[in-house]
């Protein structure tokens, strides 16, 4: 594997592209590190995940590209580019990364506001009189 994997991952309104080439566990986002750019652990802990899921972390180099949605929404996006390139690099990582749930989409996003309502859900008090 001499060429950067590329991959694609989605999370509500955020899209993330991902390169993965051997290194020693790099993590670059927007060209800054992980530890720059995530402000949360718990966001660093779901990047990685499927690096840990599939016991590959610090094998690879990932240089990633995540534009729109906030930062847990980009860290979800992530997440699901990296278990798809993981699938690209070996096949056998796919078993691993479904099990957890990793490669699925998440596809929720939020419900439009509709008219003649003052929300997605909520709804106008009802008065008898």
């Amino acid at each position: 594997m001499a060429k950067a994997i590329h991959a694609i991952g989605k999370r509500k309104t955020a899209i993330a592209r991902v390169w993965m080439k051997p290194g020693n566990g790099r993590i670059i986002i927007n060209r800054r590190d992980i530890d720059d750019y995530m402000i949360r652990e718990t966001s660093k802990m779901v990047i990685r995940q499927p690096l840990d899921v599939t016991e590959t972390n610090g094998k690879f180099d990932v240089l990633v590209n995540v534009t729109g949605g906030g930062l847990n929404g980009q860290a979800g996006a992530i997440r699901h580019a990296i278990s798809r390139a993981l699938t690209l690099v070996d096949a056998d990582h796919r078993k691993p990364l479904k099990a957890a749930g990793l490669i699925t989409r998440d596809d929720r996003k939020k419900e439009r506001k509709l008219p003649g309502q003052p929300g997605a859900r909520k709804r106008f008090q009802y008065s008898k009189r």
